[in-house]
């Protein structure tokens, strides 16, 4: 099992390919007895150790995050692997607390590894579940270390019962004075210290098989510290190396800046010229191209002036046809008006007929009236004789 703020080794220290660092680890503590119980994917920041402010991503994108029981100390921890990269060793205790910051953030603080772990997920509802997996592991991490407690508590109390009851047993057997009497009185007594002892015996073992296997880690430990201690050795001298380079690049590199700036100058200054001798090129050739026109112009004046007297002639002509074409105007003008007047004339004496014909009309009317009601005194007339 690897301790909070401990590096697994890396793939490459591993022997095994970079692509299966992930798999390993979970592999590695598979068999150290941790199985996963719960498993989502998230971004994991943690918290900057120089401001505790700002938060540091620590996965370029949304990585697997996953909750470990190890059944043989009756732990839990939340683990996360970035590639060949461990992000996130962090026991879970009962003192921890995991708070919702945002709809899709929470984070949770780890004194072990003197940080702050963050994560955001794709969703609330991924959140949530995380969250409540976190309170059921705190939940279970607290009732597993209080059975502990409980089972030393338990242990120490019977080795000192055990304590107590040795003396007595041994007063008891010197008074009675007989072999049978000791046995009949010392025989309980003695099988309990046994199974105590046993139980004691058992104890230790485990406790100096968990021992050798801290020592063991422990050596790993320093092996992995001792590692990283000449790695960090040998960057820092790279680092001088690589210091030393880089002045003397950038020296070189500042000496080659000059040169190009003073190329650039110089290049900037052929260009204008050359922009210059376009521009003084293009306005050249449009001289000469309005020139041409120029030309072609004064030679279609010099057509049109050879053309000037027959059109002045012409518009002789046209006038002349223009004020016969007046007059005749005029003359149908008067005579327009002369008919216009005889129309009215003609209206008017229509009119006249029209009255004259409704006059007409209704004496006829009147006339035809009285000639029906003489019929009918000539017929009441015939009828009377």
């Amino acid at each position: 099992m690897c301790e909070v703020g401990t590096r697994p080794p890396l793939a490459a220290e591993r022997g095994e390919p970079p692509g299966g660092a992930a798999a390993a680890a979970a592999e590695r503590c598979r068999d150290m007895g941790e199985q996963p119980i719960f498993t989502t994917r998230a971004h994991v920041f943690q918290i900057d150790p120089s401001t505790k402010k700002n938060w540091v991503p620590a996965s370029k994108q949304a990585v697997t995050v996953s909750y470990f029981y190890d059944s043989t100390r009756n732990s839990y921890r939340i683990i996360s692997v970035d590639g060949a990269k461990v992000i996130i060793n962090s026991t879970i205790t009962p003192n921890m607390t995991f708070t919702k910051t945002s709809q899709k953030f929470g984070q949770w603080a780890d004194s072990r590894a003197n940080t702050v772990f963050g994560l955001g997920f794709p969703s609330e509802q991924q959140l949530t579940k995380f969250a409540e997996k976190f309170q059921e592991v705190k939940e279970a991490a607290k009732l597993a270390r209080d059975r502990s407690q409980e089972k030393i508590e338990t242990s120490s109390n019977h080795s000192q019962e055990s304590g107590r009851e040795t003396p007595s047993s041994t007063r008891a057997s010197s008074v009675n004075g007989t072999d049978d009497e000791k046995a009949s009185h010392s025989g309980p007594a003695e099988a309990h210290l046994k199974s105590e002892n046993d139980k004691l015996k058992i104890a230790l073992a485990q406790s100096s098989c968990n021992v050798k296997k801290w020592e063991t880690e422990l050596q790993t430990l320093r092996e992995s510290n001792a590692r990283l201690t000449t790695a960090l050795q040998e960057s820092a001298a790279s680092i001088e190396h690589w210091k030393k380079q880089f002045s003397a690049c950038k020296e070189e590199n500042d000496q080659l800046r000059s040169k190009i700036e003073e190329l650039e100058e110089q290049c900037n200054e052929i260009n204008k010229e050359k922009e210059r001798n376009a521009q003084l090129s293009r306005r050249l050739q449009e001289l000469e191209t309005e020139l041409q026109d120029k030309e072609l112009e004064l030679e279609e004046l010099r057509k049109q002036g050879e053309v000037i007297p027959q059109l002045m002639s012409e518009c002789e002509s046209v006038s002349e046809q223009l004020q016969a074409a007046e007059k005749k105007n005029k003359d149908l003008e008067e005579k327009v008006r002369m008919l216009r007047t005889e129309v009215e004339e003609s209206k008017h004496r229509q009119t006249n007929l029209k009255t004259e014909l409704k006059n007409f009309l209704d004496v006829l009317d009147g006339k035809i009236d009285e000639l029906h009601d003489f019929r009918q005194g000539l017929s009441k007339l015939g009828v009377d004789n």
